[in-house]
């Protein structure tokens, strides 16, 4: 492993992702460490983002930019759509696992004349780093052992709530981790720059205003961590000129989805006891709460002055860290929200058919009406035909890490673990 490399959750993934398939994709968002972790494991490499002859030996015989020592990585491959082919039907060719790794920042438009890749292709989301990855947590609260049925126990990882609102800043970047601060909330706004003037635009050839995108990405923020519907958004981001057009609204999301800017965090469909409607919304988050406050010019010390909006960037950034324990684990996150306003912040759902509930409160003193909302929700699933849930838990800032008398695990943040 290289010098100076932070290993990653997704480490084992990408290497069994190797054992199993011919090419291995990995997605991820720009700078958030996909290129440094192939890398480690790759034996050649192509940087067609960066390599203008790669591009032009691509039309001339794609053979020359697929040659060199396997796996060979392929960097930001979506530059050149065509490639996917040629790497398809090298991977066919040789018979044999491991032999590519693509790595991309964007998600190409559908093409009719790409093929699907079934059975030779394997995808890995790679996301900003957690705070364990970070340097910044201790995990000695694994997601795996409480799915398992353990109880938690750890001290106080130490980190105050002044800190929490320093590493929300800063954000999970790899190449952010080791500078200033203020250098490292300067990149972030950087970053929504690069993104709203030049990444949106380049995605698909269609020409999107600036100003509205800029604007949107500000209500996003304002929004972080919350169910806002499009009207909402198209409303917000109008401001005085009157609202967007939601379908504006709904094009520009799809682009900041593609690029990997935004994921929503979908809603889960248990099956309940009572009649109680389910409501469908997701939940808007960035890939990384860093950007959102870079999109509102926003600071550590502004964060402490409103606790609200803290409090939300806090839960984005515990989604942000349970998406990726959770995929290491074969697992997903939702969300739930019933119409009589019963919510949960965090469903990890298991292919195995295991399932966890997780409320998010930066205070430990909000502990007790959490872990009182968890119990009445399990009261409402119909655990019959959803199976009794393994743990439920309540994620806090800062505290020790127990399990109640009510059997509600209580989590310090910096203490989660794969």
């Amino acid at each position: 492993m290289a010098s100076g490399y932070r290993p990653r959750i997704a480490d084992a993934e990408l290497q069994l992702c190797l054992q199993a398939s011919g090419a291995v994709v990995i997605e991820g968002p720009k700078a958030c460490g996909k290129t440094r972790m192939a890398q480690q494991l790759a034996a050649s490499a192509v940087l067609l983002d960066v390599d203008a002859a790669a591009r032009q030996a691509l039309a001339v015989d794609p053979a020359l930019v697929l040659a060199g020592s396997r796996p060979r990585l392929l960097d930001e491959w979506q530059v050149e759509p065509s490639l996917w082919n040629h790497v398809r039907r090298a991977a066919d060719a040789a018979a044999a696992p491991g032999q590519f790794v693509l790595t991309g920042s964007a998600v190409p438009a559908d093409d009719a004349l790409r093929h699907t890749g079934a059975g030779r292709f394997a995808f890995l989301r790679l996301r900003p780093m957690t705070l364990l990855e970070s340097g910044a947590g201790v995990g000695t609260v694994s997601l795996a052992a409480l799915l398992a049925g353990e109880a938690p126990h750890c001290a106080d990882p130490g980190i105050t709530i002044a800190e929490l609102s320093a590493l929300i800043c800063r954000g999970g970047w790899p190449a952010q981790l080791e500078r200033p601060l203020q250098a490292a909330c300067r990149s972030a706004r950087d970053y929504l720059e690069q993104v709203r003037q030049v990444d949106v635009q380049r995605l698909d050839g269609r020409r999107r205003d600036p100003q509205r995108l800029g604007a949107l990405l500000r209500s996003l923020a304002r929004n972080v961590a919350t169910e806002v519907s499009l009207s909402t958004l198209a409303a917000d981001a109008g401001g005085a000129d009157g609202p967007l057009d939601p379908r504006t609204v709904a094009e520009h999301l799809q682009a900041l989805e593609r690029l990997m800017v935004i994921e929503h965090q979908p809603a889960w469909q248990p099956h309940l006891r009572s009649k109680t409607a389910l409501r469908q919304a997701p939940r808007r988050h960035f890939c990384d709460p860093s950007l959102a406050v870079a999109a509102l010019g926003g600071s550590p010390e502004r964060l402490l002055q409103d606790l609200e909006w803290l409090g939300l960037l806090f839960e984005s950034l515990v989604i942000r860290d349970l998406r990726v324990l959770s995929q290491a684990l074969d697992g997903e996150v939702f969300h739930y929200r019933d119409k009589s306003g019963r919510e949960v912040d965090a469903i990890v759902q298991f292919r195995d058919g295991r399932w966890g509930a997780l409320e998010v409160k930066l205070g430990p003193s909000q502990v007790d009406q959490a872990a009182a909302a968890l119990l009445r929700f399990r009261s409402q699933i119909d655990t019959s035909r959803t199976g009794s849930p393994a743990f439920l838990a309540v994620v806090c800032g800062s505290g020790y890490g127990y399990r109640r008398r009510d059997g509600i695990a209580v989590v310090p943040v910096g203490a989660l673990g794969p």
